[in-house]
């Protein structure tokens, strides 16, 4: 696919809003990364993380308890990216960049690779957000089909109930499939093409590999023996991709969305990049403070859209902000009152697809 671009020349919403969250910002005297109340939750999240781990390997409780605490710890893995490694990506964890760095390479130590997640993530996600070929986060087919520009397929009618185990085995798949895939073929998303990876990032991709396996494989294995760590790995891994999946598909793959389609002639989107962004994007459970807390602020993915490089626990004010001008400028906000309502709509949008 040809290079798309968006209908920029006139902006008068963005140019409004981006004027006034800066003023937010500056009466307030507030700085746009993180604060110690987030480096207190990481901390705790990290720490809860690490507990876990060495009560399940070193502390074996009984086949009950160790099933609970490995979906708790699946969870916590998925808690751990979205408040530190997706901030850290984003740059916005601190104000120090060296911090910020830091935070971006847990996602390497829960398996995946930071390098390729930046440029999946923050070059063709956030900018190309679903639409077909350049949007990798839509790009499920043919397992799945999430918008209508995709082929349907005869087993695309049952998609609503096999998701969970899609969405379950997300998580290996990711980091022992297409991070490897990526790293050879040099390619991100369909069209895309990497720049040489320098020797540190080889070095970080190898290493950081084998330091997971080690870890999360061969040292259960020793302590525990193949088959518990075995199944301990697959509630862990299925309970973490289950959960980062759910949360990023409510934000885009749900009723309201749209998935516009670039002009054939032109390769232009008809929207400004800033309306693109609300109308394939919803917000859920934005009320919600343990939803919140748990999500790193994903639950305020319109604002998170619009301003990546804004940390999450400044959504809340920002969510005003947005809210008011989009209404001045009548362009509709997409947003779900709570994470339950988000998902049935979801898994509405999956049968329909299914049956269409």
């Amino acid at each position: 696919m040809s290079k798309v671009s968006f209908n920029n020349t006139q902006s008068p919403f963005f140019q409004s809003l981006k004027k006034r969250v800066d003023e937010y910002f500056e009466s307030n005297k507030i700085h746009r990364a993180g604060n110690v109340p987030l480096y207190l939750k990481s901390i705790f999240q990290v720490s809860l993380a690490i507990f876990l781990y060495i009560i399940l390997v070193f502390y074996t409780p009984g086949a009950f308890l160790s099933i609970l605490l490995c979906a708790l710890l699946g969870i916590n893995f998925a808690i751990i990216g979205f408040n530190i490694s997706h901030e850290g990506g984003h740059q916005t964890f601190s104000k120090h960049k060296w911090l910020n760095n830091v935070s971006a390479y847990f996602l390497n130590v829960l398996g995946a690779n930071s390098f390729f997640w930046k440029i999946k993530h923050n070059i063709n996600h956030h900018t190309y957000t679903n639409i077909e070929g350049l949007d990798s986060d839509i790009d499920i087919e043919p397992f799945m089909r999430v918008n209508d520009n995709q082929p349907r397929r005869w087993f695309h009618r049952f998609q609503f109930v096999y998701w969970i185990f899609l969405y379950g085995i997300s998580y290996l798949a990711w980091i022992f499939y297409q991070d490897f895939e990526k790293y050879f073929s040099r390619k991100v998303a369909q069209g895309s093409q990497l720049k040489n990876l320098t020797f540190k990032e080889h070095f970080v991709f190898w290493a950081t590999k084998l330091s997971y396996i080690m870890v999360y494989m061969v040292l259960p294995i020793i302590m525990v023996g193949f088959v518990k760590a075995a199944l301990g790995y697959l509630i862990v891994s299925f309970v973490c991709g289950l959960f980062i999946s759910i949360v990023f598909q409510l934000a885009h793959v749900v009723e309201g969305t749209s998935f516009p389609k670039p002009d054939d002639a032109t390769h232009k989107i008809e929207n400004e990049w800033a309306i693109h962004q609300l109308v394939t994007t919803a917000n859920f459970g934005t009320n919600s403070k343990i939803i919140s807390w748990l999500l790193g602020g994903l639950n305020f993915q319109v604002e998170h859209h619009l301003f990546p490089k804004i940390s999450h626990i400044h959504y809340p004010k920002i969510n005003k902000i947005v809210k008011e001008t989009c209404k001045e400028f009548d362009i509709a906000y997409i947003e779900y009152s709570s994470f339950i309502s988000a998902f049935y709509s979801h898994l509405m949008h999956l049968k329909r697809l299914g049956k269409a």
